[in-house]
């Protein structure tokens, strides 16, 4: 026996916790970005201790899952003298995170610039720092656009892990109201319904993207 029904009030009360979802994937991205950056940088750079070291970086974070990652910030926190909190603790874990996976995206996109471009900076008498921020980054930016996009799905798609650690974001928000409910069906068909609404449309720029690009990548060739 349900001790309410699931009706409007409801539906509205998950609309709201989605903004949470959303707060923490806009966090992630821009954290994420700023790191990937600094990642890439190093991956591409001339000295070696560094690139090995963010190559490490980024398989760790590759190669654990981010339930554990997330585990481990917000126990670990306690480690070091702070009080556990879930949302500091979901950011710093999702922008760690996802640092790595952007740090690939865009190493793959620097990498991609055709080798002369490098080779005609180098004989402007450009620096490598300089090579990289004036002549390989603002082309590789425009490569890394589709699987940047991409992974963004990825990730507010992810941020339902934040449950786990007490984080009231759009799941961790259904599961109450469906323990007043016992309508499931009804209660995370509507938290699917949300997810999608939000994920649909950053695929569709994706693609877009991509097929953009592509096309003009194609006029170039045949130019």
């Amino acid at each position: 026996m349900s001790l309410r029904e699931f009706g409007w009030h409801e539906a509205l009360f998950l609309l709201l916790a989605a903004r949470w979802a959303v707060l923490l994937a806009v966090v992630a991205f821009a954290g994420g970005g700023l790191i990937g950056l600094l990642i890439a940088a190093l991956r591409v750079g001339p000295s070696v201790p560094l690139r090995r070291a963010a190559a490490a970086y980024v398989a760790f974070m590759q190669s654990t899952p981010i339930l554990i990652q997330l585990f481990a910030v917000y126990y670990g926190s306690a480690f070091v003298g702070l009080r556990p909190d879930p949302w500091p603790a979901a950011a710093l874990t999702f922008c760690l995170n996802a640092g790595a996976f952007f740090g690939e995206i865009f190493r793959g996109a620097i990498e991609a610039v055709p080798s002369g471009q490098w080779e005609a900076a180098r004989a402007l008498g450009l620096r490598h720092a300089a090579t990289l921020r004036l002549v390989v980054l603002p082309q590789a930016a425009r490569l890394s656009l589709p699987p940047t996009v991409g992974f963004m799905v990825q990730i507010v798609k992810a941020t339902s892990v934040a449950s786990l650690i007490g984080l009231t974001e759009l799941s961790r928000t259904a599961t109450m109201i469906n323990t007043v409910t016992f309508q499931p069906v009804l209660v995370f068909g509507t938290v699917a319904a949300i997810y999608f609404a939000l994920c649909w449309p950053l695929s569709l720029l994706g693609r877009h993207l991509e097929g953009r690009l592509g096309l003009g990548r194609e006029r170039r060739v045949a130019l």
